[in-house]
């Protein structure tokens, strides 16, 4: 069973994207803006997820095209830097903002825009198209954007800012090193 969870969890986070936006309008009706702004982005991402790795296309891909040939990403792997590294960031940074202080909620705004340049910037710099880049450029750019702006009548502080941004690229950052060095392993 956890095998066919591990290799089949993004048709699960489809569905349970759709759910959570079709409810946002029951859970979110005492909600202030930016909270909601900050709930929208984990359905949004799910929704996301969906384009990128149905049918397995995001591993492919990046073993392909960006490892050589070889396994950087493993079904593991994957399933681990979504459900923990992406549901479970943003559930963190949306209890932070709602707990702690509003500004923390732009964990998971930067952690969606870092997201959506790195598939924006690795299709140009590959020039072609790659698993994810369309909902990365129609859902995640005005969603994060939005989501950015009215976090930002909360005034949060420089430090919000760094911290959000800080985990946003140390999450991909982490992903590029894990990827690299397996590689690396491969290869020897």
């Amino acid at each position: 069973m956890s095998d066919r969870l591990i290799r089949n969890w993004v048709y699960g986070g489809f569905l349970a994207g759709l759910l959570l936006l079709a409810l946002t309008w029951l859970l979110a009706q005492d909600w202030p803006l930016w909270l909601t702004s900050i709930w929208l982005l984990l359905p949004i991402y799910m929704i996301h997820q969906y384009e990128e790795h149905d049918a397995d296309r995001f591993r492919l891909f990046v073993n392909q095209h960006v490892s050589g040939g070889r396994e950087a990403l493993t079904p593991l792997a994957v399933f681990l830097i979504n459900i923990p590294g992406v549901w479970g960031v943003i559930v963190v940074a949306f209890a932070l903002a709602w707990n702690v202080r509003p500004g923390l909620g732009l964990i998971a705004v930067y952690l969606v825009l870092v997201n959506a340049v790195i598939h924006i910037v690795a299709a140009l710099v590959m020039r072609r198209n790659n698993p994810g880049l369309g909902t990365a450029i129609v859902l995640f750019i005005p969603a994060g954007l939005l989501a950015l702006r009215i976090v930002n009548y909360t005034a949060p502080s420089r430090a919000d800012h760094a911290i959000g941004l800080a985990f946003g690229i140390a999450i991909h950052l982490a992903i590029i090193l894990y990827m690299r060095i397996r590689t690396a392993r491969l290869a020897s």
